[in-house]
């Protein structure tokens, strides 16, 4: 089993695959690095396989939400909601829900893709 937290890219769609997250659709538990994933995995966005992920190099950079255009920017945070400024993207909870469209819809952080 591998010990690599780093998340990967789906390079067709954008979403990020985070291994402490998981991914709860496909009964991969919390934990499970990109490397020990099975090889049927498919992207739950795309259905893009295995092959169509990047590693993802900078993960303190700026994410855009697709849904609404909103920018989330690490260096600003977003001190109204509680999170003050430095806080990376991934670090932000996994209940994290966009300020913008999130007031119409549940859209959350699987919903961003990084641009910076």
């Amino acid at each position: 089993m591998a010990e690599n937290t780093e998340p990967y890219r789906c390079s067709v769609c954008g979403y990020i695959y985070e291994p402490g997250r998981g991914e709860p659709g496909q009964k991969i538990p919390p934990g499970t690095a990109f490397e020990d994933l099975p090889a049927d995995y498919v992207c739950p966005v795309c259905g893009a396989g295995p092959r169509s992920f990047l590693l993802m190099a900078e993960r303190a950079g700026r994410y855009l939400c697709v849904a609404c255009g909103y920018i989330y920017e690490p260096e600003r945070g977003e001190p109204k909601n509680g999170i003050p400024p430095g806080t990376a993207f991934r670090d932000l909870p996994e209940s994290y829900i966009c300020p913008v469209c999130g007031a119409y819809a549940k859209v959350g952080k699987q919903a961003f893709i990084a641009i910076d």
